[in-house]
């Protein structure tokens, strides 16, 4: 067999091309796929040809026991873990691992009846053997290399979960730091609506407390809110929440007026946690003394909540970053760098979007795009 082997080396890896042509998504080239059917044929055809030549030791040095060894790969083991490996680089299932090497087997034996070239038993023996080794090895590296990257997507994703809850929790608890702060003076009444805005943060630490227990319980994500209300008090909320954060970094804060008659509909405490994200974000980045405006509009079938800042424009290719999670604008550490990231996550959980407009020189504007509704008349 060694022989057929040799003469119609070139033949059998075209009828194995041929053959992985016919099935989808393989498109990989001759070098990504080096460890595959042109290696283990002639690894193959060295195993024949040391048994012919009556040298068992050697054939088993190239392609291993029956059964494989666990202790040592053999040379068609090592090449074929690295074809398992490749494979899966390439976004390929387990079985197209497996049709790989039966396809050769297949083109060896049309080929051989074809050319009426018989094989004896012992021949037939070794093929399946360095065939089983082989599927064996690749498969086995394939699946290691597969449940290795869930792994690490699995402990890239809790630690971005748990990376959106530190922040969510750290903007509440400043706010009501802040609040507190306030009251201690004995200026400002518990009453008052400093007083609710700490009552307010306590709340929203309250529930994102209980909203990860749930999701660490059930796996299954948080349950979708869906309610009516006020732009102009949603706008009020945020203004209250916003202004300790702006008279504690020296900049002015203006509020436009909001037509009352409008609402908005969904998850009102998250849509107001990416607002307040931005507003933190415009406060930290804009020059002292300078001032940031939010103002709410209609245009058509949308609400347009606006942040305006006057931080200078944004660095060069910034916006097609900063929205990534963990990426910071500046030389400034002092957040995670997930802000933005979640702020985008919140709004488009209510079929919204967010964007950002740089004024080169000047600043930028932040902008929630989110469905009109209008106010009913029981509504407040």
């Amino acid at each position: 067999m060694h022989g057929f082997l040799l003469h119609n080396r070139d033949e059998l890896i075209a009828r194995c091309k041929a053959k992985v042509a016919e099935r989808p998504r393989r498109a990989a080239t001759t070098e990504q796929l080096a460890n595959g059917v042109p290696l283990f044929l002639t690894q193959l055809t060295r195993t024949l040809q040391a048994e012919a030549n009556g040298e068992d030791a050697q054939s088993v040095l190239i392609s291993g026991p029956t059964g494989g060894d666990i202790a040592k790969l053999s040379e068609i083991g090592v090449s074929a873990t690295a074809h398992g490996k490749q494979l899966l680089q390439l976004g390929y299932s387990v079985d197209q691992v497996v049709h790989d090497y039966g396809d050769l087997c297949q083109s060896i034996t049309d080929l051989a009846v074809e050319r009426d070239a018989p094989f004896s038993v012992d021949q037939f023996r070794t093929l399946n053997r360095c065939l089983d080794n082989a599927i064996a090895d690749a498969v086995t590296e394939f699946v290691f290399q597969r449940d290795a990257n869930v792994a690490v997507q699995h402990s890239a994703d809790v630690t971005q979960k748990l990376g959106y809850l530190a922040h969510e929790l750290r903007n509440s608890l400043q706010t009501a730091t802040m609040a507190f702060t306030a009251l201690e003076s004995g200026k400002l009444s518990i009453a008052g609506s400093t007083g609710a805005l700490l009552k307010r943060s306590l709340v929203t630490l309250s529930a994102l407390v209980t909203r990860s227990l749930v999701e660490v319980r059930a796996a299954a994500g948080e349950p979708q809110r869906n309610e009516l209300f006020a732009l102009s008090a949603f706008v009020a909320e945020a203004r209250d929440a916003a202004s300790l954060d702006a008279s504690s970094r020296g900049c002015d804060f203006a509020v436009m007026p909001v037509d009352s008659m409008i609402a908005l509909k969904g998850d009102r405490d998250r849509l107001l946690s990416a607002l307040t994200n931005l507003l933190q974000n415009a406060f930290k980045f804009t020059h002292r003394r300078t001032e940031v405006m939010l103002n709410a509009h209609v245009a058509g079938d949308h609400v347009f909540i606006d942040v305006k800042d006057h931080c200078g424009g944004l660095p060069h290719g910034a916006i097609d970053t900063m929205f990534t999670p963990f990426t910071q604008r500046s030389t400034d550490k002092t957040g995670l760098g997930l802000g933005l990231s979640i702020a985008r996550r919140n709004v488009e959980a209510d079929g919204g979007t967010l964007t950002v407009q740089d004024r080169p020189g000047v600043g930028c504007v932040f902008t929630m795009c989110l469905p009109r509704h209008a106010l009913l008349a029981a509504e407040g």
